[in-house]
């Protein structure tokens, strides 16, 4: 497992059967490198480290804040898939953006409307998956929902929540992350219901 290990600055890795990790970036190294990942979010980039060693490549952002397509306002998730593009959850931008392997700059996948609850806008993405399909899924932590974006496609589709915050099993309250397992069963994490909801999508 790879883990980022946020007030820490680090980022470790944890094998099956093993007591301890080992920290692969940040936390031990040289100081420019522990400030390059102190509050991570604010530097408004993503970052390739390969394992144990200390050089890095940009992925997505780095060219400041701000919500030109070459930019990121407060990444807080992402997701590289099979092609080695990279999805972020780009924040305060209130969108998705995919960066294909080597792109200088990226594409709207979700939202990019500015900030609001209608299909086609996000408010403050976090948690996102992305199939096989290229199917972008998004944690909504102030629309309290997830929503699905086929490729291509300009609007998403409300699949669980979207119906105001709450401790109902159909409502969240500030939801952070997501997951799915082998059965296509969908895990979030609901972060001030300090639980984990689970459900079927079949």
């Amino acid at each position: 497992m790879i883990i980022a290990d946020a007030w820490n600055h680090r980022i470790m890795q944890w094998t099956t059967g093993v007591n301890n990790g080992v920290v692969i970036a940040g936390g031990h190294g040289s100081g420019n490198q522990l400030n390059q990942l102190k509050n991570p979010a604010e530097n408004h980039v993503v970052r390739r480290y390969q394992l144990r060693d200390k050089s890095y490549t940009v992925v997505a952002g780095g060219n400041g804040k701000g919500d030109g397509l070459n930019q990121l306002n407060r990444p807080t998730d992402v997701f590289v898939d099979r092609h080695q593009a990279v999805c972020v959850s780009d924040n305060e931008n209130h969108r998705v953006m995919k960066w294909s392997k080597d792109a200088k700059k990226g594409i709207v996948v979700a939202g990019g409307q500015g900030n609001g609850n209608s299909l086609t806008q996000l408010s403050y993405p976090v948690g996102l998956f992305v199939d096989v399909l290229g199917t972008v899924y998004v944690v909504e932590s102030r629309n309290n929902r997830v929503t699905r974006w086929i490729e291509g496609e300009k609007q998403g589709t409300v699949i669980v929540g979207g119906n105001g915050d709450g401790k109902e099993a159909n409502k969240f309250n500030f939801p952070v992350d997501l997951s799915f397992d082998r059965k296509c069963n969908l895990y979030v994490v609901d972060q001030n219901n300090h639980r984990v909801q689970k459900f079927s999508l079949e």
